[in-house]
């Protein structure tokens, strides 16, 4: 007794990650790899810009934290350096003052000299300078801390005027703080369009295919096995851009990272990348496949339904 042919069906029932190829464009040139390459390039760039403002805030806070500024607003010299030493002592002898420094009248020359030139050095006091005095108090600096202060040294020194340093940076922190949330709307924006750029491409390749999808259904594929060879082929795509787009944005970081340092300012040295910033970085194009995969496998289930 001869055996049972085996079904057609089933002889030919598709190892479809192996025999069925849906996606016929050439991944190297076809459009996806690299819009893919051009959002992750742009998401890394606007993730670091992000972060890196983040640490340039956080590091001036902890820098200027509890710190305050005494100036000693006199034209005669000999008046203005008595106040000098009058507030130095009496901040020196205060348990909540943690430092007390008066800065050196050089130091201040140099600091005015890009704006008032050799005047600011001249020995006759031509544009009088005022005395400066750097205080960092214990814990933080609050508006009634502040006033307190403020009264009791006028009865030592009546021409100062007293500043928190942290006052001064107040519309740079703001500042930042808006570019920050301007970096993570970016970011949000771009992840929203790469998986609407997946979504377009998943969508135009099952139509380009249907008649291949149909065919593969009646041999007794799945939903599930179809979606699986565009999530394939899209997470191959997802990668070489990924890759690229991560090689484009390190570049771009380097190369503004390389004109920043230049500026030589201490502000800007606060903003550089830690070692957890540059895993997050890294991760991107990570998630980026991720989204991409996903994105496809929803986008070609929920179509199969509708169309078969």
């Amino acid at each position: 007794m001869s055996e049972e042919a085996p079904s057609p069906i089933r002889r030919r029932s598709p190892r479809i990650g192996e025999s069925a190829r849906i996606l016929q464009q050439a991944r190297i040139a076809g459009p996806m790899p690299w819009v893919i390459a051009i959002m992750i390039a742009l998401t890394v760039m606007a993730a670091s810009a992000g972060l890196a403002l983040g640490n340039l805030a956080a590091n001036a806070r902890a820098e200027i934290a509890g710190g305050i500024t005494v100036q000693i607003v006199e034209g005669a010299p000999a008046s203005r350096d008595r106040q000098a030493e009058r507030a130095v002592s009496y901040f020196a002898n205060r348990e909540d003052v943690a430092d007390v420094r008066r800065v050196p009248d050089e130091e201040l020359a140099e600091l005015l000299e890009p704006w008032l030139g050799e005047i600011g050095r001249a020995e006759q006091d031509t544009v009088p300078i005022p005395a400066m005095v750097d205080v960092r108090l214990s814990g933080p600096v609050t508006a009634e801390r502040l006033r307190a202060l403020r009264a009791e040294l006028l009865e030592v020194a009546p021409s100062a005027r007293m500043d928190a340093q942290a006052s001064w940076l107040g519309p740079v922190f703001d500042a930042v703080r808006s570019l920050q949330w301007l970096a993570i709307g970016l970011v949000m924006l771009l992840a929203v369009t790469s998986a609407a750029a997946v979504w377009l491409a998943a969508r135009s390749a099952l139509g380009t295919n249907r008649d291949t999808i149909e065919v593969i259904h009646h041999l007794g594929g799945t939903d599930r096995q179809i979606a699986r060879i565009f999530q394939r082929s899209i997470g191959k795509d997802a990668a070489l851009g990924g890759l690229a787009g991560l090689l484009l944005g390190l570049a771009a970081i380097f190369v503004l990272g390389r004109q920043f340092s230049q500026l030589g300012s201490g502000l800007v040295a606060g903003g550089g990348l830690g070692v957890v910033d540059w895993i997050a970085i890294v991760a991107i194009p990570v998630i980026g496949i991720a989204l991409a995969v996903i994105t496809a496998r929803f986008t070609v289930i929920a179509a199969l339904r509708r169309m078969l």
